[in-house]
């Protein structure tokens, strides 16, 4: 877990997986360069539970924070909480026991904000299909459990501000079998200062935000093609799907900062409207929206 600031939540997230019911784990816990009381918080746990490590650290990127994490990680599993959210007591016993009985490198159970009684055993691709949907799932850490051996060679993104939407597809394409169960043992705490609270408002969407998110889905693209190269319309139109979906987003909203943004992504999707269309993957609200913008 990596933790900055969050005096008033960290503990909540800490006493969540301390009370699990599956006991032998390593807590590792990286103090980003706190300024608040977050860090002593969490030295005053693994004073009371030596399954707890924490690292200080100055103040880095997201990235950093997490690679040292997964630098001092020494278990054949590794799951991911941030400091404001919390699990339900047997969070890590319903991931584990998944991987085990359905011999999965990574397993997904359900949030808060996105629970289905619902079960899948996936190949790579297919869990990369759902993912992209983003129906069930989405790129966060948090909510699954990955077999360590997947990072191996694989590291968070040090500059990015959003480091997990290149990575997570990365790991889930390296997967051999992804088990998902969308029973809700995993809540997000949604407030303005959280990492991603524009996914939620989209008013707060800036231009920044939005040439990361476009540049890293245009790598992202490449690297999907050239993994999974039968698939390469599929993995096209949910770039295409993205640059649309954020077109709206911008006319509608009104959103300044990103016009010069708006005009590049009409001019491409223009480009290449005759091969998004013939996908056949275009939903009825994104036709409509192809007929409103472009």
């Amino acid at each position: 877990m990596l933790t900055y600031n969050r005096e008033k939540l960290v503990g909540r997230a800490i006493e969540s997986i301390l009370g699990q019911t599956y006991w032998d784990f390593e807590f590792v816990i990286v103090d980003n360069g706190s300024t608040d009381e977050s860090g002593r918080i969490a030295d005053q746990y693994a004073e009371q539970d030596n399954r707890i490590r924490v690292i200080h650290c100055g103040r880095k990127n997201i990235g950093v924070g997490r690679n040292i994490g997964l630098d001092h990680a020494k278990g054949e599993y590794i799951t991911f909480i941030d400091d404001d959210d919390w699990v339900e007591s047997d969070y890590l016993a319903f991931l584990y026991s998944m991987l085990i009985q359905d011999r999965a490198d990574v397993a997904i159970c359900g949030a808060a904000d996105k629970a289905f009684e619902e079960k899948r055993v996936m190949t790579a691709e297919e869990s990369l299909s759902e993912l992209f949907w983003r129906k069930r799932y989405n790129v966060a850490f948090p909510a699954k459990l990955f077999k360590a051996s997947l990072f191996e060679g694989q590291r968070f993104s040090e500059t990015a501000v959003y480091d997990d939407i290149e990575l997570m597809p990365r790991i889930l394409g390296r997967a051999d079998r992804v088990v998902y169960h969308g029973l809700p043992k995993y809540t997000s705490e949604r407030h303005e200062n959280n990492h991603s609270a524009w996914t939620t408002n989209h008013s707060m969407l800036d231009a920044n935000t939005l040439k990361e998110y476009l540049a890293v889905y245009r790598s992202r693209t490449r690297w999907l093609i050239e993994r999974f190269p039968q698939s390469a319309v599929k993995w096209r139109y949910f770039e295409w799907s993205f640059m649309l979906s954020m077109l709206e987003k911008i006319t509608r909203l009104t959103l300044t900062d990103c016009y010069a943004i708006a005009n590049q992504l009409r001019h491409e999707l223009v480009e290449h409207k005759r091969e998004f269309v013939n996908s056949g993957l275009l939903s009825e609200v994104e036709k409509q929206w192809m007929t409103a913008y472009l």
